[in-house]
């Protein structure tokens, strides 16, 4: 018998026992200084279950309702037993050490990433033992693969687990050679563009569960009369709830769209420019459909960015940005009735155009992109939620996940990204677990431009995970066609 079936029959079986594990009763440890709420409760026991099962899982509940601490009060059951990993973004490695010696302070905390060299990584990794928790970005868990996977962890955490949805990337290799008696991925988001995302997350957790890559597109994908099957099959293994339906004290939030119209000078660059994209990719003559959504999306990064400043796109032009000039509108709004908000835009180059003209009005700001280091980050966290300024500017990539700033009840993205679920979770900064005051979400988008277009594929794209999950299949892979749709003038839709 190959490895392959051996690994589907020790599945099998533990599917047998999964019934059996319902009744089973575990103990909160006495260690976790916290009161674990109801639903909190329930996703401990749960987590648990799989843990006695010898089964990973993957923890999905909405962002902000907790995940770390539940993922916690696992880890002290564990720990005692041998050492344990967490894995996650480098922005949220200082919060795992902050949730730790706030939640769980009998584990002994080890960070990888205030190590200067891989001679010191390899010796800290070798001499971890009991009560141990290392934390390890997902840039050194590829940096220092070999080391890691050669050790053996009582618990592995990947939080925000759809880092490794792509299984073509050494991310995702480096992650799914760990070894690991219980593994657990956290993530607000289990599917962000494609199904197969789903695979990924459980060749980690549950290996074998889905059948090779290949398998599982021909068996689930593309036979819809399966798609009932491995929803019941994921369900086993994926916990998810949703603010709404268990945080009834949470406050409510808010979104808003602001509509910005360009001044005519602003419009009529955006306007050239856009018609020079539909001439140069016309022109590409006879090159591979890859190839051409390349060019493609180059294109309409150039329109993207004349949106947010029309410098963005051509360095040498003098022409105001009317989305900045709205921007400091809301803001000295905000700032007239004593509010905290959050900024996030997906481009470093605009932030910075934002930061100039918020130093010379002498507003004070906190500011984190992916250059940050990592002790500034925790700095500049702890002032924003003590008040020392009232905006904090974030880009998307790098402050969009796993930070608490609960300080802030107003959030503004500046600019659309692709997907909203990514949305979602850079406002889920403000509004989670800590929030007193309602929170509202400002998206600033430039009318009759591609931000509009973008927002119309929101809708096809929000909430692709529960959708799915319900058992409703939605494909937003955009192909060349409806790529160039975005660029073409309103006038064609």
């Amino acid at each position: 018998m190959n490895m392959g079936r051996l690994m589907i029959v020790g599945i099998k079986e533990k599917l047998k026992a999964f019934k059996d594990a319902e009744t089973f009763e575990p103990t909160v440890p006495s260690t976790l200084r916290a009161e674990l709420r109801d639903y909190q409760r329930e996703g401990f026991n749960w987590l648990s279950r799989l843990s006695a099962l010898g089964m990973g899982a993957c923890l999905a509940d909405d962002m902000g309702l907790g995940k770390t601490l539940q993922a916690l009060a696992v880890m002290l059951t564990h720990a005692p037993k041998g050492p344990c990993l967490v894995v996650a973004p480098t922005s949220v490695c200082n919060n795992w050490i902050i949730e730790i010696e706030k939640f769980a302070p009998t584990l002994k905390i080890h960070s990888l990433l205030q190590l200067s060299s891989s001679s010191k990584r390899k010796d800290q990794i070798l001499s971890l033992g009991e009560l141990d928790v290392l934390i390890c970005s997902y840039t050194l868990l590829q940096q220092e693969s070999d080391h890691l996977s050669s050790k053996s962890w009582e618990m592995i955490v990947l939080d925000e687990s759809q880092a490794i949805k792509n299984p073509t990337t050494k991310r995702f290799q480096s992650a799914i050679q760990l070894k690991g008696n219980f593994k657990l991925a956290l993530t607000g988001t289990p599917i962000e563009n494609r199904e197969e995302e789903l695979w990924s997350l459980f060749q980690f957790i549950t290996p074998g569960l889905l059948g090779s890559l290949d398998s599982f597109r021909k068996r689930f994908l593309l036979n819809s009369s399966r798609k009932t099957s491995l929803k019941s099959l994921i369900l086993m293994f994926m916990l998810r709830r949703k603010k709404s339906a268990v945080l009834q004290e949470l406050p409510p939030r808010t979104d808003q769209t602001r509509l910005i119209d360009m001044e005519p000078e602003e419009f009529a660059f955006y306007e050239a420019l856009r018609r020079e994209a539909l001439t140069k990719i016309s022109n590409l003559g006879e090159i591979s459909t890859g190839q051409k959504k390349i060019h493609i999306l180059a294109e309409m990064t150039k329109l993207r960015q004349a949106c947010c400043h029309p410098i963005l796109a051509q360095k040498d032009l003098s022409l105001s940005s009317s989305k900045l000039k709205a921007f400091l509108h809301l803001v000295e709004d905000l700032l007239e009735n004593n509010h905290q908000a959050l900024v996030f835009s997906q481009y470093v180059g605009f932030l910075t155009l934002v930061r100039e003209v918020l130093d010379r009005k002498k507003i004070s700001y906190q500011y984190l992109d992916g250059s940050t280091p990592s002790e500034m980050r925790k700095k500049q966290v702890q002032d924003f939620q003590e008040g020392k300024s009232s905006l904090f500017l974030l880009s998307l990539k790098a402050g969009g996940s796993g930070l608490n700033l609960t300080a802030a009840d107003y959030v503004i993205h500046l600019d659309p990204w692709w997907n909203p679920a990514v949305e979602d979770q850079a406002s889920d900064r403000a509004h989670r677990i800590g929030q007193s005051r309602p929170v509202t979400i400002y998206r600033l988008i430039m009318r009759h431009t591609i931000e509009e277009k973008i927002l119309d594929l929101h809708h096809a794209k929000r909430s692709l995970a529960e959708e799915f999950l319900e058992g409703t299949h939605t494909t937003t892979q955009l192909n060349e066609k409806e790529l160039m749709k975005l660029i073409e003038d309103f006038e064609n839709d």
